[in-house]
């Protein structure tokens, strides 16, 4: 018999009652003994509920301008109609354990537009650029009906990788002349990134973007594609504009067609869950 407490959780996400999601990734992200067992009781429910949507990672340096072009990314898709989640994984207050950056503000369109949820949480310290259960928050959004999740991560270096393990494409953004190009081209990113996007490739700055595409395309061959016939392109972008943001989401979707087409994306979660 479901406890009617949790019925009430799983009635507001199956009519993706945006209030009661936010309560129920709250109640997902507490330790204490009573919530826990009652997040897995809702995630259990709704797991047959979840896996349909397209799971999208973003990482890259800090001030390469992630919530800027997922501002940009997000309103080109609900101008196509998809319905987007977007989780915003942000350094922990030392003193509070609570968001410290608040993505949310900076993207005040995105914010306020229809068929959009945003999420910022806090790392608690995680490592790898991604929330404690932010693998769980993703399921949850998939069960309240959202097809596009997006996984904003902190933005910490190296670090930066767990969230390749949870999503279906990875997204490295860099900026031209900041330096990147020669850190061993960050390998140990780039060789899990399915694509590369040079932001801020606007203005003065399509020259350098473009000489940066370039390095990092050379680069690139020297390492081992993170997917079976699937070579990671660079491409550039002006989140700020708009350019490019069309030819990334294009991407996105002929990434996803092949794992789907080769039974990869199948088992790319199976393995996900395991994990």
């Amino acid at each position: 018999m479901v406890d009617s407490n949790v019925q009430d959780f799983l009635d507001g996400i199956r009519r993706a009652d945006r209030r009661v999601l936010a309560r129920a990734i709250t109640l997902i992200e507490s330790s204490l003994p009573h919530h826990q067992e009652a997040a897995a009781g809702i995630l259990q429910a709704l797991l047959p509920e979840t896996g349909g949507a397209v799971r999208l990672g973003i990482s890259g340096v800090p001030g390469v301008g992630k919530s800027t072009f997922i501002e940009s990314l997000g309103s080109l898709l609900v101008k196509k109609g998809r319905r987007i989640a977007v989780l915003a994984v942000d350094p922990s207050s030392g003193r509070s354990g609570g968001s410290v950056m608040a993505d949310k503000t900076r993207m005040e369109r995105l914010s306020v537009a229809e068929n959009v949820f945003i999420r910022p949480s806090p790392s608690g310290g995680t490592l790898g650029g991604v929330a404690r259960m932010t693998r769980e928050t993703m399921l949850l959004c998939e069960a309240a009906g959202f097809d596009v999740v997006i996984v904003e991560t902190v933005g910490v270096g190296q670090s930066e990788t767990a969230v390749c393990g949870m999503v279906d494409f990875f997204l490295v953004l860099m900026l031209a002349g900041a330096g990147d190009a020669l850190q061993g081209i960050k390998r140990g990113i780039l060789e899990l990134a399915d694509a590369v996007a040079v932001n801020k490739a606007d203005g003065r700055n399509v020259g350098p973007a473009t000489r940066a595409r370039e390095t990092y395309e050379r680069a690139l061959r020297l390492l081992n594609p993170p997917a079976a016939g699937w070579k990671p392109p660079v491409l550039t972008c002006s989140a700020a504009t708009g350019a490019g943001i069309e030819k990334i989401w294009q991407t996105v979707l002929d990434h996803h067609r092949r794992l789907q087409a080769s039974g990869e994306l199948e088992k790319r979660r199976r393995y996900q869950a395991l994990e």
